[in-house]
């Protein structure tokens, strides 16, 4: 799939989900009721931010969203 410009706070709050389900992921974590809370909320204003709305958007956008994001996170 060819480069899609999301919008910068869409990638940031992909990132912000993607750290908080990795923050889960590990053995014991701490704070287990609060994360998945954020992650609640955070996949909630994902599915309805305001750019799945426009036309011309196809599924595979959600994968390269993904990518973009954990390319985000590995910027110093």
């Amino acid at each position: 799939m060819e480069h899609v410009p999301f919008p910068r706070d869409l990638t940031e709050l992909q990132a912000d989900w993607q750290r908080t389900y990795a923050a889960l992921a590990v053995p014991r974590p701490m704070h287990t009721t609060a994360l998945r809370r954020c992650l609640q909320t955070l996949s909630s204003r994902l599915l309805f931010h305001p750019y799945w709305s426009r036309p011309g958007w196809v599924p595979a956008a959600r994968v390269e969203l993904r990518g973009q994001a954990r390319a985000l996170g590995q910027l110093p």
